[in-house]
């Protein structure tokens, strides 16, 4: 079985949102007992992690090192089409990650105990965004 769905979300500028619930919820939907969920964000300014789900401070010093690793406004950038923050989050983007799989069994995610799906969004201003999930499986 092949199930896919589309999910927008709003973020509200930089930092991550928590979307696990809403893939959970997807796989459940699907009636996959046992395979695989892809999950794909459909910009270049943004992206998918797995992290942790417990405390938020782990998300912060994120943020805070890919402050440090891809600043905004770089005097060498060349593109600056959209704004200061405009390549660092195409860098930021490139450093993460647009996709992710997590397997599924028994109608579930088998993420681990401390772990959830985030969407990280790397624009400073608030975005609209589209995820696809894809279930395969029995």
């Amino acid at each position: 079985m092949v199930h896919q769905f589309t999910h927008k979300f709003s973020t509200t500028g930089r930092g991550t949102l928590g979307i696990t619930d809403t893939v959970a919820k997807a796989v459940r939907d699907s009636g996959v007992q046992c395979g695989i969920v892809h999950v794909f964000v459909q910009h270049t300014s943004c992206s998918l992690t797995i992290t942790e789900n417990a405390d938020a401070d782990v998300r912060r010093d994120l943020e805070t090192i890919m402050t440090r690793l891809v600043p905004d406004g770089d005097p060498a950038y060349r593109h600056k089409t959209e704004g200061p923050d405009d390549m660092a989050a195409h860098g930021r983007s490139m450093l993460t990650d647009s996709s992710l799989t997590v397997p599924v069994g028994g109608g579930r995610l088998l993420l681990g105990t401390w772990q959830g799906i985030f969407l990280w969004e790397h624009r400073a201003m608030a975005q609209r965004r589209s995820v696809v999930i894809t279930i395969l499986g029995a």
